[in-house]
């Protein structure tokens, strides 16, 4: 299986809007970030994880020519927004888009994509197929495993996902002992990682490099990187060998 990281950068992605520092007028392509969303290939099957504002983007420029389910970690807008856009798939392949959400995120969809849901069904639309997990989930979307994994985004609840020995999880500051079960032992783990300082929502960088080396991951990938970060180069420079910044357009086989 291929994983590929679609976007690897946070809610405003990187450059943000307006801002001069030396991320944001870098010309290096890895800081240049999408918002964070990943995609999972396997010989038969071809999974997203969250449609963010990019997805059209994202989509175009890996060429992807089909797409058989999405799957959400959570209902934040840099996640969902770019729901709509899967009718382009309906359109090719004339089947609804299979989702996978919890009741929450099920339910905030139908509110931000009313007309998705609406008795009345305007020409064109977006046609999805709702499937609900929760955090104690195992499921196969074709010959591709999940299992859910319950993390904690400062007050909300949202989802990670093991698939084999990779673990992806993101939005996070905070992981209980039974959630952390499931990642230990992984051989691959992308987690988020936002900035050097404290944040009351995301973890730091040292914190997910303290995960990374507490659960043994014999690699680690960070994603949801903000501008305040620091640039590429020299942020990897600093890190052990084994952990590194993911950056967009980077594919792992696993």
């Amino acid at each position: 299986m291929k994983i590929t990281f679609l976007g690897t950068g946070t809610s405003q992605g990187v450059p943000v809007i307006g801002c001069q520092c030396e991320v944001c007028t870098s010309v290096h392509i890895e800081d240049k970030r999408l918002r964070t969303s990943v995609l999972i290939e396997s010989d038969n099957t071809i999974v997203v994880i969250d449609t963010g504002p990019d997805f059209r983007q994202q989509m175009l420029r890996e060429d992807v020519q089909k797409l058989d389910a999405i799957l959400f970690t959570h209902e934040h807008k840099d996640h969902i927004a770019g729901m709509d856009d899967v009718r382009a798939f309906n359109f090719k392949f004339k089947m609804d888009m299979p989702i996978y959400a919890t009741d929450r995120v099920q339910e905030a969809l139908k509110r931000e994509f009313h007309y998705v849901f609406s008795a009345y069904q305007y020409p064109g639309i977006p046609k999805v197929q709702l499937h609900t997990i929760d955090a104690e989930s195992n499921f196969s979307i074709g010959d591709i495993p999940f299992q859910s994994i319950e993390l904690m985004h400062h007050k909300m609840k949202v989802l990670g996902f093991r698939i084999n020995d990779l673990v992806y999880i993101t939005d996070v500051n905070y992981i209980d002992d039974k959630q952390l079960q499931k990642i230990i032992g992984c051989k691959i783990l992308i987690v988020s990682a936002l900035r050097k300082e404290k944040h009351i929502s995301h973890f730091t960088l040292y914190e997910a490099v303290e995960l990374a080396q507490k659960v043994g991951a014999e690699s680690a990938y960070l994603t949801h990187i903000s501008h305040l970060m620091g640039d590429h180069h020299s942020v990897n420079r600093d890190l052990p060998q084994h952990i590194q910044l993911a950056y967009d357009g980077l594919s792992i086989d696993f």
